[in-house]
């Protein structure tokens, strides 16, 4: 959905709604437009009964972190599951770090916990990335939510920590399935929030005990098989061009984004990088 450039009647109430006042909505092909009152509810495709990369073995990672700056900030807990029903966790020691408290309100570890019951950084890294290397090794998509996010700021602790990073390990560090990217692209117009936990209650999976690791990669693995299921021209897609697909889409979402806040906020002096799946160094 878009807001609505020309005045029109509202489809359902007959109003005339000025521009920029309703809603623009497409339905079977054609622009329609509502007023605020009768805006209709977004809804996500049917499910279907079709072939694809989604009903395959999958596997799925999450990061719980101090913060949003791989340059600074460290994992406190991890997550990676599988299809087949596996899955680890990792609470990692912060050593002479602390976790802030914005963070901790986040993901409810504090400190004092992370260092009672968290394992050295050094170990835990060097599990997770070997956990990692071993699905895609074997061809399995990996599933992860944001994934520039998350794999930079893996790709950042291995190297502070004196590990290989994950990209040395493994021949192509893909196939990654992104379903903040992918979602995005299907439904360019949605409007609202994009959280895991909005997208996952918009294609129906659910998310107990959201900002904990292994309930966010198990809500990111699920969401992943719901838009293969409701998106058939994304189902089959060979994993390999979905994720060449996902990294031009990621530049072209972030290039929107740019011209919308120049256009909106002159001199912001924000950039918007659109690297994908990991964040090039400027």
């Amino acid at each position: 959905m878009a807001t609505n450039r020309y005045g029109a009647a509202c489809a359902t109430c007959s109003t005339y709604v000025p521009p920029g006042d309703g809603v623009l909505t497409r339905l079977d092909g054609t622009w329609t437009t509502y007023c605020r009152d009768c805006e209709p509810k977004p809804q996500a495709p049917a499910r279907g009964g079709h072939e694809g990369w989604h009903q395959g073995p999958l596997a799925a990672f999450d990061l719980e972190t101090s913060g949003v700056d791989p340059a600074t900030d460290f994992i406190v807990t991890a997550a990676v599951c599988d299809s087949a029903g596996a899955r680890r966790t990792w609470l990692v020691h912060p050593g002479d770090r602390e976790i802030p408290d914005e963070a901790r309100a986040v993901h409810g570890i504090s400190t004092e916990e992370a260092r009672a019951g968290g394992r050295p950084a050094p170990e835990c890294l060097e599990e997770i990335a070997e956990a990692l290397a071993g699905h895609l090794a074997a061809g399995t998509p990996l599933a992860v939510y944001n994934a520039v996010f998350d794999l930079t700021l893996l790709e950042a602790e291995l190297r502070r920590h004196g590990r290989t990073p994950l990209a040395h390990r493994v021949p192509a560090l893909g196939p990654i399935i992104d379903p903040l990217v992918i979602d995005k692209q299907m439904d360019r117009f949605r409007r609202g929030k994009r959280t895991l936990e909005a997208t996952s209650a918009f294609y129906g999976v659910a998310l107990a005990d959201a900002h904990t690791a292994a309930a966010d990669a198990l809500a990111c693995l699920r969401l992943a098989v719901e838009l293969g299921a409701r998106y058939p021209k994304l189902a089959a897609l060979d994993v390999r061009t979905l994720h060449n697909e996902q990294r031009t889409w990621a530049a072209e979402q972030a290039a929107s984004f740019q011209a919308y806040l120049d256009r909106t906020r002159p001199g912001h002096g924000e950039r918007i990088a659109g690297d994908w799946p990991l964040a090039v160094a400027p």
